[in-house]
């Protein structure tokens, strides 16, 4: 355990110790401890296609209004 607060360390060196012991009798009653291979990660996904299906429709965000075009819809707006 690595800690910078000892307090800390020491609360739980109990639980350590008493995990230790369990371990020591587990072993001299015969059991044994096998280190298995660790589970395998997400696998990367596959690479996207550069293929682009020539019937899908591509829907483009429209491009936000200027502050001038805001201002000029307001005027016209206020005019009606």
């Amino acid at each position: 355990m690595i800690s910078n607060h000892l307090s800390l360390v020491e609360h739980h060196r109990p639980l350590a110790d008493s995990i230790s012991e369990r371990i020591a009798l587990f072993l001299a009653a015969g059991g044994q401890i096998d280190e298995l291979q660790s589970p395998p990660r997400n696998p990367i996904p596959p690479p996207r296609s550069t293929r682009i299906d020539p019937e899908t429709v591509l829907n483009r965000k429209p491009r936000p209004l200027f502050l001038a075009e805001r201002r000029a819809l307001r005027k016209m707006a206020d005019s009606l």
